[in-house]
């Protein structure tokens, strides 16, 4: 009877002490209307042993059911969903909640303390010294990898083009790991050509993790995590991301050193001189407070720098062409557009001024992001107890947002399920467009730093491909395509697409 007791007594006196230390946080939490409570779970059993598509229909759910401020209980974790723009440009536009919400913990054993994640004079330091790295003097030598890249993009797709269909994010997620490879560090991991790199392996290990960590309770706590397959899997991948973004920096800062003593002027074709483009070697040149960066340092902003422009961007162009192919009306007018600034010659090279003067195409980019953000969750940490307008949220919550309903919001983006790429055109369309309806860059001081790089190197890909192809959608037996809300949107089967070769008249 005692081994019965024991049990039951440890679980009862567990359970009063979380009732004890999180009172006032459930006493605050649940003024705000959300689904009911469950005990120890909250509303966890919402999300689980469910299919991974259901994740954002549920939170759609709970925001025609519970209004447009809702909150959702994971464990002992508070979260307080905002869908009214007012509220997001109070929560987005100040310096109050610039601290991210605490699922971007699970990211710090790759990206340490980056830009990503860092809080405080750090993010703040950093954030002014990565600045300059973006300025569009700089994102002008990067067009020679996009361009580089893209057009080994381009005869990947040439050698599939006489299958019936083929899953078209794979090849344009190598393409990303490839540009972004080369852009952060100076160096090809060869992506596209080299499919069994254990560096690129290591990548996806590390954004099945995340995913996997976010979205499954299971996984989410260190305690029962630390001891899953999943863990160690994660240790070796991290073992060889690091290493090899630690060499790089090495070997990268010996070379400069080696060019000061011996004052030797790199010429252009050299390979030295190429990698002057690299966002390593701006950071390896850059001080805060009158110092270097440590090694650490430059680690950090480099794998941050990797992940946030890799598959943040493959989703980007996969829905690009996903909606493109589906409205070949729109297509046609983004490859007219192309022959009318770039010329018949596919093999003339893209310039920043040309990329700049795709407008249309540049409209087709931002209705796909409206649609399809790639980051369809975005969270942020209450330090402090405050007010809301008028709603008033706990310290140790944090705020959910939303930018893949907030596209989808009827009342602000008419016919928000149909692909208008006009919407966002602002000679057409006088109405102007809230700041805050539209965020798949974020906004406000934590704003996504890299979006003109993002943007001019989906326009550059964009501009390669249709040059050289027309794109179909092979559409599923399924019916339309399920979006996974996961750490970067998704669809649960994947986007089949066929290939025709470009006729020029």
């Amino acid at each position: 009877m005692m081994f019965l007791f024991f049990p039951l007594g440890i679980l009862f006196f567990g359970f009063i002490f979380y009732q004890i230390k999180y009172a006032k946080l459930n006493k605050a939490g649940n003024r705000i209307s959300g689904p009911p409570n469950w005990p120890i779970l909250g509303n966890a059993q919402h999300f689980i042993n469910i299919p991974v598509e259901d994740n954002m229909r549920i939170l759609g759910e709970f925001i025609r059911k519970y209004g447009n401020t809702y909150r959702v209980w994971i464990g002992q974790e508070l979260n307080i969903f905002f869908h009214d723009t007012e509220d997001l440009k109070t929560i987005m536009s100040g310096s109050t909640f610039l601290n991210k919400a605490s699922t971007y913990d699970l990211m710090k054993p790759w990206l340490n303390e980056g830009l990503l994640i860092s809080k405080g004079k750090k993010w703040y330091s950093r954030r002014k010294t990565i600045t300059p790295a973006f300025h569009f003097t700089i994102l002008e030598e990067y067009l020679n990898v996009f361009e580089k890249q893209s057009r080994v993009l381009c005869d990947v797709l040439n050698k599939l083009m006489d299958l019936e269909s083929f899953e078209l994010y794979q090849a344009v997620n190598r393409y990303t790991m490839d540009v972004i490879s080369e852009s952060a560090m100076g160096v090809s991991v060869n992506a596209q050509t080299n499919t069994d790199s254990e560096y690129v392996k290591a990548v996806k290990t590390i954004s099945t993790v995340l995913h996997k960590r976010m979205f499954d309770i299971f996984y989410r706590f260190d305690l029962t995590y630390w001891f899953t397959k999943l863990a160690r899997e994660e240790k070796k991948a991290l073992k060889i991301l690091h290493g090899f973004t630690e060499k790089i920096i090495i070997q990268r800062r010996e070379e400069i050193l080696r060019e000061k003593e011996k004052k030797i002027q790199k010429e252009a074709n050299d390979v030295g001189a190429k990698r002057k483009m690299a966002f390593l070697d701006i950071l390896l040149q850059s001080e805060i407070d009158g110092k270097p960066l440590s090694n650490l340092d430059i680690r950090e902003e480099v794998d941050t720098f990797m992940f946030e422009g890799h598959d943040t961007t493959s989703s980007a162009i996969t829905f690009l062409f996903y909606n493109i192919a589906r409205y070949p009306e729109a297509q046609n007018k983004c490859f007219q557009e192309i022959v009318e600034i770039f010329g018949k010659d596919k093999n003339k090279p893209v310039t920043f001024e040309n990329l700049n003067n795709l407008h249309y195409t540049e409209l087709c980019i931002k209705e796909t992001l409206r649609l399809f953000p790639s980051v369809p969750l975005l969270g942020r940490r209450v330090t402090k107890e405050c007010e809301i307008n008028g709603k008033i949220v706990p310290a140790g919550a944090n705020i959910g947002i939303s930018p893949l309903h907030l596209g989808r919001t009827e009342e602000i983006f008419p016919n928000a399920n149909e692909f208008i790429p006009e919407r966002f055109d602002v000679v057409t369309n006088a109405e102007k467009m809230n700041p805050y309806a539209y965020i798949p860059f974020s906004a406000g001081p934590r704003n996504c730093i890299g979006q003109k790089f993002a943007m001019l190197e989906i326009k550059s890909v964009v501009t390669n491909v249709l040059r050289n192809f027309e794109i179909e959608y092979v559409k599923s037996s399924s019916g339309e395509p399920l979006l996974v809300g996961e750490l970067i949107l998704r669809t649960r089967d994947p986007l089949m697409f066929k290939l025709k070769p470009r006729i020029y008249i």
